[in-house]
């Protein structure tokens, strides 16, 4: 009888997950169009420490174009907001500054958290992201390795397999990340559409991944 208790749970997410579908849809079905020519609505995941300060500098070499942005944060990244907040005061296009939100999520994993705990700390991630991402839609996502990404990129994958809306995925391995992956990395390549690093040996090892030089 183990097994029956997964076989439900399975099931009950199964109906969930329709039930909001059929919600969304029924909510405002203008919004699984794809976006109007010159606007990519996109969403980037930062992270504490150097994750925010690189995105945002590859932010800074992007097109206004990318409108809205929506940042996705931990909700124990105390700094972050700061640095976003700063960055997007001084970048102006024009007259008009870029249109920007700012959200948080559970952490997925603290640092030095152990594995297993991580498993539930990951879940709950989880159930704030996709509610979040169904909403937001963006049409892009771009990260570069924190933990917050992880359940932020299976949700937009989750979008797509229930045709909700595809979402492009695109992840930048972190400059420190010279010789190996970080665990973000190691989980998205299979699934990130374009998989950026940012050292030749790591292109040699991961055939799929794309190489550009250093681009923060």
């Amino acid at each position: 009888m183990g097994w029956l208790l997964p076989v439900i749970a399975g099931l009950v997410l199964t109906v969930l997950v329709l039930v909001v579908r059929l919600w969304l849809l029924l909510k405002n079905p203008e919004r699984h169009r794809p976006a109007r020519k010159g606007h990519v609505s996109m969403l980037v995941v930062a992270g504490s420490g150097g994750h925010t300060t690189e995105i945002l500098r590859l932010l800074s070499s992007l097109s206004a174009s990318y409108s809205p942005i929506h940042y996705v944060l931990a909700e124990t990244d105390k700094m972050s907001e700061d640095k976003i907040r700063s960055f997007e005061s001084a970048r102006v296009s024009g007259t008009t500054k870029t249109m920007y939100t700012i959200h948080r999520i559970p952490r997925s994993r603290e640092v030095r958290q152990s594995w297993s705990s991580s498993v539930l700390t990951t879940i709950q991630s989880s159930l704030y992201s996709f509610p979040l991402t169904a909403h937001l839609k963006p049409d892009l996502i771009i990260c570069n390795g924190p933990g917050t990404c992880i359940p932020v990129c299976f949700s937009a994958l989750l979008l797509g397999i229930l045709g909700i809306k595809k979402v492009i995925i695109v992840y930048v391995e972190s400059l420190c990340r010279v010789e190996s992956l970080s665990l973000s990395g190691k989980l998205l390549y299979y699934f990130a559409d374009y998989f950026i690093v940012q050292w030749p040996l790591l292109k040699d090892k991961y055939p799929k991944s794309m190489y550009l030089g250093r681009i923060v």
